[in-house]
């Protein structure tokens, strides 16, 4: 098969990204998986992205939106809760069930302990496989449902800050 062909088809399919996380520690106030999710937001915000990090609760949702706000100025990220922000929302919009805007974005960040069906609606999507022998679990049912909806599938360690 032609190069050109195998670069065009990658393009084209849909990506998930699962970060393996090493360790339970919590950064903060946060658990590890929720503080990669905000280094990652970050990260691919500063490379253009429009990000959707789907939470498992407003709780949660609101415990990021702090987070994000206690981030050093050179590092800020213009994000906002679902419903709140400008009509089309900031760049980075935290969400969670029941509470999504729906304007287009390039990347959904789950934090979701079961396959969320709207990922199918992302190019792109990071979750995480954490620590702990049961969410460990969640994490194998979650890639086995993102690899029968078509995508392709990799690992990868957390970005570090």
């Amino acid at each position: 098969m032609p190069l050109h062909f195998l670069a065009t088809v990658n393009l084209i399919m849909k990506q998930a990204t699962f970060y393996l996380l090493e360790h339970a520690e919590p950064a903060g106030a946060l658990s590890a998986h929720e503080a990669v999710a905000c280094a990652v937001a970050a990260e691919r915000w500063r490379a253009g992205k429009r990000v959707l990090i789907a939470c498992e609760s407003q709780e949660q949702a609101q415990r990021l939106d702090e987070a994000l706000w206690q981030r050093e100025p050179h590092q800020f990220v213009p994000h906002n809760l679902a419903g709140e922000g400008p009509n089309f929302g900031a760049p980075v919009e935290l969400c969670w069930p029941g509470k999504r805007g729906n304007a287009p974005r390039d990347l959904l960040i789950a934090l979701l302990p079961q396959f969320a069906d709207f990922a199918t609606a992302f190019h792109e999507v990071v979750d995480f496989v954490p620590y702990e022998d049961t969410l460990k679990q969640l994490a194998r049912e979650r890639y086995k449902a993102y690899r029968s909806v078509g995508f392709h599938l990799t690992t990868a360690t957390p970005p570090t800050n």
